[in-house]
């Protein structure tokens, strides 16, 4: 019975917060700091949104986000009735490809828009329970609070975008591995130098599952364009991790979780599995001492989010240290793997892991 008590518990604590909601807002361009989104999606478009309903391939668009002026960094706010432009995110402009050849035409053009040391593409895969602008807006603002160099690419595969739909949620993770896959291709396609892969909570196993499906596939020279993954509160069984890492090997490098003792989400979904944890919040490296990876412990810091699940794109403390940190920038910038060193907390090493338990830098 407590077992039942605390999953109503914490899934009633989440279902408090609002949704984000597609708002149109040309006029924020002239107080906001715009950023570009592009955007593949496995969600079926209804004519007025996106929806939780599953689509049989991909629908391709861009979008230009606003970052409001006035906001905590980490802070991502949406409207609730009365537009503000100067607190809210918006949309200012939104664009549909008509078909995978004029996306990466739009997306190629981009990329060589940028500066020479500056061609590559951060893709991020969204987490549990996110609506499209949820997605569509943390995008946004992680390219933007971390100062990510290139272009913004999201992928947005059909959340129930509801506590509740968990079960519903891990099933179209599986649905849109394919999707995530076809999207790396066309990305590889358009000549962009390196490829950052960000993805969180049930978005990073999609993101493993794609990967280990490139990897049977052959298509080496794809993987071989990606210059750094992250894994942020994975919601993975640690022993599927294991066996995807496994066929996956070698994996792209550098290779980063972040983990949280403290992530009430990934309690929740570890007592729903009977499990004693997930990946995203083991406390030890000694289940992954074989691969190539660096964990990351996120634990004494707290998020913006009730369930301290998103903690390192909403705490502002962790956004300005991982910022300033060399060697986890490195892998948000594509750069080669930095000394962890660098940053702040106790470091162990175990075969090929390393474990760094961040403390806060006071």
């Amino acid at each position: 019975m407590t077992r039942y008590l605390a999953v109503l518990a914490l899934l009633t604590l989440a279902s408090c917060a609002p949704r984000a909601a597609l708002v149109i807002a040309p006029s924020a361009r002239d107080v906001s700091q715009i950023e570009r989104v592009f955007v593949a999606s496995s969600r079926v478009y209804d004519g007025a949104s996106f929806t939780s309903e599953r689509l049989e391939g991909l629908g391709f668009t861009q979008f230009d986000v606003a970052i409001p002026p006035n906001r905590e960094i980490g802070e991502v706010s949406w409207p609730q009735g009365e537009v503000d432009i100067e607190e809210d995110f918006v949309v200012t402009q939104a664009d549909r490809f008509r078909d995978a050849n004029a996306f990466r035409a739009g997306l190629r053009a981009a990329v060589a828009a940028q500066p020479a040391d500056a061609r590559e593409v951060m893709v991020f895969v969204h987490g549990f329970n996110n609506t499209f602008a949820d997605g569509l807006y943390r995008t946004a603002q992680i390219r933007h609070d971390f100062e990510i160099p290139g272009v913004a690419v999201h992928y947005s595969w059909p959340s129930l975008s509801s506590p509740f739909g968990y079960a519903y949620d891990r099933d179209s993770a599986l649905f849109a591995r394919d999707g995530l896959e076809q999207f790396l291709r066309e990305i590889a396609r358009t000549g962009s130098h390196n490829m950052v892969l960000v993805a969180h909570s049930v978005g990073s196993e999609l993101l493993m599952e794609s990967l280990r499906q490139l990897r049977i596939a052959g298509a080496h020279d794809i993987i071989d364009r990606i210059s750094g993954v992250v894994l942020m509160s994975p919601d993975i069984d640690v022993q599927v991790f294991r066996s995807q890492a496994a066929r996956l090997s070698p994996l792209p490098e550098p290779f980063f979780i972040f983990t949280s003792q403290r992530d009430r989400a990934l309690r929740l979904s570890a007592l729903v599995s009977g499990e004693p944890s997930r990946l995203g919040n083991i406390g030890t490296i000694e289940d992954v001492a074989e691969f190539n990876v660096t964990l990351i412990d996120v634990s004494e810091f707290r998020g913006g989010d009730a369930l301290n699940h998103n903690t390192v794109v909403t705490s502002p403390a962790m956004i300005r240290l991982l910022s300033r940190a060399e060697a986890v920038n490195s892998a948000f910038e594509g750069q080669d793997n930095s000394p962890i060193g660098l940053l702040p907390g106790t470091v162990l090493s175990l075969q090929n892991a390393t474990q760094v338990i961040l403390t806060p830098n006071l």
